[in-house]
């Protein structure tokens, strides 16, 4: 009885700090940068792509985001939706600016990163490295928490 009890605590324990670490791990600074609310989504097997997503509030003079690099795929682009006519169509951009004393979102539907080429499936509840490189601020990892299908934050 008493290591049933035993290991009920220990499992919510690490489920609160797994939880936690998640909740922490999305934020991180460079510069006059705070990168905020990232996350992707999880994968299924076959998928070869994913979106990425974060809020960067810049309280410094303007920069942009020139490079995303992350181990779990073979390639992570800049990309944008934009209106065609009446077509929704997404593609790459050089670079992302973040103006001085303000921020840029990127979210489903608008400005985001593309993980391409994804080496595994993304599975809810972990977390991916993910560096980014920006033109002045230079660089900073960000632990990317793996949200499930549908899950925006």
């Amino acid at each position: 009885m008493k290591s049933n009890t035993l290991l009920r605590v220990l499992l919510v324990s690490v489920v609160c700090l797994g939880f936690s670490s998640l909740t922490q791990a999305q934020n991180a600074k460079v510069g006059s940068l705070q990168i905020e609310n990232a996350y992707t989504r999880a994968t299924v097997p076959g998928q070869q792509v994913a979106g990425g997503f974060m809020k960067i509030e810049n309280t410094g003079t303007a920069d942009q985001l020139v490079s995303v690099s992350s181990p779990v795929a073979g390639e992570v682009q800049l990309h944008e939706m934009a209106m065609e006519g009446n077509i929704m169509k997404m593609r790459q951009v050089k670079d992302i600016s973040v103006p001085a004393g303000s921020f840029v979102e990127l979210k489903p539907g608008g400005l985001h990163l593309m993980f391409i080429n994804i080496k595994a499936p993304l599975a809810a509840g972990e977390s991916i490295p993910v560096k980014l490189k920006f033109a002045k601020a230079g660089e900073v990892e960000v632990k990317m928490p793996v949200n499930a299908m549908g899950v925006s934050r």
